[in-house]
């Protein structure tokens, strides 16, 4: 590349990083699911340049990329198969500048992972239905989604997928092992999952199935109680939930048991929302950024059930979005959580869109504290009340988890000590994922 052309690019790369102070906004994001996940949540203004990036003039630019340049031309020049596709370098160079952070939530999303990241919030997608983890040496499940392909063969939150389709993915970049789980509907992939426990590698085939989400349903138990899942927090929780409420508000319950388990996240101002229902004052989370800056997220007015007792389950799959609301409902004494250990996802990232269509660059911009200001990345929220759902309990059609929860929310409505254990008085129900259509 002559010296003009490198001059011409590092000009307009000055001129963009200006610019950018002043126009596009902020995509917010948590957790990638398999097949979907985007996690775009309130537009906010870009923020502004610092005063050394200001002060920066085009021949410090052109110092500072001076080693870039000359290992672009090397390549040019030397790779032994050419022609090299720049574009292919290009993206390589973000992926690289995103990863020197050392940030496992810090990422680069070409345009396809970016496309396949906003799919899920709007309802529906193809694929196996699962939250994964593309920061760990293999891809990782987070959680199944209920009703899923994923969910109804036995994938697990943290099972590790090892081989797709007798392919061993030792070695290879999560997000591709990602995209190779995905697939059109009716179509059949062969997952090969460690989990821990198990000595052998344990084999899945999962047919795809096009995945209709809807993110909050709920219907009536025994003893009056009324039961609402929440699968995401997505472009229809805020109404799905509220209609959902009214339905079942209706019906005069004396608590209310909201399903967070396995809730890999989504938007954060739609966490805001739902917690708003059964919040009727105070806040939600703070933003904390490295600054020391700090932004209050309040309770919105006018939330539905604000007083009726409540609790919340949650789980090893409860993640993001679902931790703000579970924390803020425990730390105001709103509500008691019922369950297992949370993910520990407490940190907060903005999806921003590259220009022209190429993908975007995931940044991580601030850690979020519950009410009371406890930071719970790689912590996890801690139930009042922990009950473990075994692969027997999986295999049965038992839910103790769930039993525990009403058994939890009678005492409290009758004034009673909170169990500790599993009861042995009430009955054994069908697994809440039953909730979720089949596509």
């Amino acid at each position: 590349m002559n010296k003009t052309l490198k001059t011409i690019l590092i000009t307009l790369a000055v001129i963009v990083v200006v610019l950018s102070s002043f126009s596009g906004g902020f995509i917010a994001g948590h957790l990638i699911p398999l097949g979907s996940s985007g996690r775009p949540a309130q537009i906010a203004p870009a923020p502004t340049q610092s005063a050394a990036q200001q002060s920066a003039t085009l021949e410090q630019f052109q110092t500072l990329f001076k080693p870039f340049w000359e290992a672009w031309n090397l390549v040019h020049e030397n790779y032994v198969d050419q022609p090299v596709d720049d574009l292919k370098l290009m993206r390589g160079a973000i992926t690289g500048m995103m990863e020197s952070l050392g940030d496992p939530h810090t990422a680069y999303m070409d345009p396809q992972t970016f496309t396949d990241a906003n799919a899920d919030l709007s309802g529906e997608y193809e694929g196996i239905g699962a939250y994964v983890d593309t920061t760990n040496e293999y891809l990782t499940v987070i959680s199944p989604i209920p009703g899923s392909p994923a969910e109804k063969v036995g994938i697990k939150s943290g099972d590790k997928i090892v081989k797709i389709n007798g392919e061993d993915m030792t070695g290879v970049d999560p997000e591709l092992a990602r995209r190779k789980v995905l697939g059109p509907a009716g179509s059949v992939v062969k997952l090969s999952i460690a989990r821990q426990g198990e000595s052998k590698l344990l084999e899945f085939e999962i047919t795809r199935e096009k995945i209709v989400i809807k993110s909050a349903s709920g219907k009536m138990l025994d003893n009056n109680v009324a039961y609402i899942q929440i699968t995401t927090f997505g472009d229809k929780t805020t109404q799905e939930l509220t209609d959902t409420l009214k339905e079942l508000l209706a019906k005069k319950p004396k608590g209310i048991i909201i399903d967070l388990r396995n809730n890999g996240g989504g938007y954060l101002q739609t966490a805001v929302e739902v917690t708003s229902q059964f919040l009727g004052k105070g806040v939600v989370l703070y933003e904390q950024y490295g600054d020391g800056k700090r932004t209050q997220y309040d309770v919105i007015p006018g939330g539905m059930a604000t007083d009726i007792p409540l609790v919340v389950l949650i789980n090893e799959g409860s993640a993001s979005s679902s931790e703000i609301t579970a924390g803020a409902l425990q730390d105001t004494g709103r509500a008691k959580l019922v369950g297992v250990t949370s993910y520990g996802k407490g940190s907060v990232q903005n999806w921003i869109p590259l220009a022209d269509s190429q993908g975007a660059v995931r940044i991580t911009i601030a850690k979020w504290l519950t009410p009371n200001e406890r930071t719970i990345h790689g912590k996890g929220l801690t139930p009042d009340v922990v009950v473990e759902m075994t692969a027997e309990d999986f295999k049965a059609q038992r839910d103790p988890q769930l039993d525990t929860a009403i058994a939890t929310l009678m005492a409290i409505i009758n004034g009673q000590a909170i169990p500790t254990s599993v009861p042995t008085s009430v009955p054994t129900l069908v697994p809440t994922p039953a909730l979720i259509p089949t596509p």
